[in-house]
């Protein structure tokens, strides 16, 4: 047990592993409460943000496997040669580059998975911080504002410490999410081209044990039938 340990923690998956957990770990929470506070503040000035609110929290109603599936379209890469159906090199081709492998490129392709949940949990957030910013006194943005406060100075000096506590437990609930983070990595990559995480490693490592276990099952069952027959 200990060798088995000792070897696992000295492999440069699991090492890997750990770093890009650290990553979605850090990045998505801090991105998607980011962007759901900037979207719910700007969505309640516009007549038609009750919509834009309807569209960005639709992705919160799909699997993370058919997020998956959805994302793998718009990253897909056919070769240069042939014509390009994923949606980004489609675009990348039209303005006369080169069609990439999104997904193969090292530390980026992590990037372009985190973006995925990023676009998921926006949503979220964007819904717990719509209800939040309703309760913060409109007396004190218009005293603000007659002030000569700017709005960027009213966000980060009024909105934001009065939402300390909510931005924390959204940044903790979407941090709990992410913990979880498996299928979005198995269906687009399987944890290859250093994209794994610790729940694609276990899930490698049960399969490779399970592989051995039925080996060592079909053995056993060959040595007693050859013992009946005897």
């Amino acid at each position: 047990m200990k060798n088995f340990i000792i070897g696992n923690i000295n492999d440069p998956e699991f090492k890997r592993s750990i770093l890009n957990n650290l990553g979605w770990l850090i990045i998505v929470p801090t991105l998607s409460t980011f962007f759901g506070l900037v979207i719910a503040n700007l969505a309640d000035r516009i007549w038609w943000g009750s919509i834009a609110k309807s569209i960005i929290f639709m992705p919160m109603a799909i699997s993370f496997v058919g997020a998956g599936v959805i994302w793998k379209f718009i990253y897909e890469y056919r070769g240069p040669e042939n014509t390009q159906i994923g949606l980004l090199n489609a675009i990348i081709v039209s303005l006369g580059y080169e069609p990439q492998a999104w997904l193969t490129i090292p530390i980026w392709n992590n990037v372009f998975l985190m973006v995925i949940m990023i676009w998921i949990q926006t949503g979220l957030a964007l819904v717990i911080f719509s209800a939040a910013l309703r309760s913060i006194p409109k007396e004190m943005i218009e005293a603000s504002r007659i002030d000569g406060a700017s709005e960027l100075k009213i966000f980060f000096s009024i909105i934001i410490p009065y939402l300390e506590q909510t931005i924390l437990v959204i940044w903790t609930l979407i941090t709990i999410i992410v913990l979880r983070i498996f299928d979005i990595i198995f269906a687009m990559t399987n944890g290859e081209w250093q994209t794994g995480v610790l729940a694609n490693l276990m899930y490698d490592w049960m399969s490779v044990s399970y592989t051995h276990l039925r080996a060592h099952e079909t053995e056993a069952d060959l040595v007693c039938r050859l013992l009946l027959e005897k």
